[in-house]
């Protein structure tokens, strides 16, 4: 089995090249959304653009926390046959091509792991390639033998909290977190919800700093390059982009543009902290 490369280092591999003026920056896509042949390029493309990392979700239905264009996404992955066999054969086929880019894989407890043994499941995950696992929707009475299975795998962990969670959750995501730890600006749905709250995140920021060595990254709200420089000076490691960025993915499969290309021209928007360019959409997770 292979150990995921960011395992015992509290993290410091996904956003390693993170610099002042260069804040680290995660941006999510589902798995077959473009199609799962496709990701091959799209990772080579985003290893060669300047992203960190990219968060990698085994498609799902009817999630609770995404709004219409994950949603959609997610649901043309699915029409697509996406399994998770698929997408980890897929990441255990790229990840010899890579020279920065790291994958955290995320997956939905219900519709994907369900009834798979924890410590299988976690093997599996790091034996692909995976550098991180952000396993969403599990129920808080198997969240010690996650832990566990997780530490016995060298498999990193990102786990979440919100802007505001309360301490014994902001302690418990501090302390589990060896990937990354994410922090959601605010409650809501994917896409649907207003700016962060910047006086806040910077309050939740500096707390968290004082409790894990983990890089923090926030998400929920971030658009622009504008956006991630701002949370770069609130004390940010990193920014995470998700439905901004899928709804690119979506405006050129219907347009009939290159996927790959309008994504690079997004992420190439990112790095430019004066872009005030705005789709009509926020981030996943």
């Amino acid at each position: 089995m292979r150990a995921a490369s960011g395992a015992g280092d509290a993290g410091a591999g996904f956003f390693a090249g993170r610099r002042p003026g260069r804040p680290g920056l995660a941006v999510f896509v589902n798995a077959g959304d473009p199609p799962l042949d496709v990701l091959p390029d799209l990772a080579a493309m985003l290893d060669d653009s300047d992203v960190d990392c990219l968060e990698l979700a085994v498609p799902f239905p009817d999630s609770v926390t995404d709004g219409p264009v994950i949603r959609r996404s997610a649901d043309r992955a699915l029409a697509g046959g996406v399994t998770l066999p698929a997408v980890l054969d897929a990441v255990a086929a790229l990840r010899p091509t890579l020279r920065r880019l790291r994958i955290a894989l995320l997956a939905d407890w219900s519709h994907t792991v369900k009834g798979t043994d924890l410590g299988d499941f976690a093997r599996s995950v790091a034996g692909a390639g995976c550098d991180g696992l952000l396993l969403h929707g599990l129920p808080p009475r198997l969240r010690a033998a996650h832990y566990e299975a997780a530490d016995r795998a060298g498999l990193p962990l990102v786990t979440t909290c919100y802007a505001v969670s309360g301490p014994a959750t902001v302690a418990e995501a501090a302390r589990h977190a060896s990937a990354y730890l994410y922090l959601v600006a605010h409650y809501g749905r994917s896409g649907t919800t207003a700016a962060p709250d910047r006086e806040r995140l910077g309050t939740v920021l500096g707390r968290l700093r004082g409790a894990t060595r983990a890089p923090l990254a926030v998400g929920f709200g971030v658009r622009t390059g504008a956006d991630v420089a701002a949370l770069e000076a609130l004390g940010a490691d990193a920014a995470v982009v998700g439905s901004a960025g899928v709804a690119r993915i979506e405006q050129a499969l219907e347009t009939g543009r290159d996927p790959v290309e309008e994504f690079a021209s997004f992420v190439a928007e990112l790095r430019r902290p004066t872009s005030h360019h705005r789709t009509n959409e926020g981030t996943h997770t």
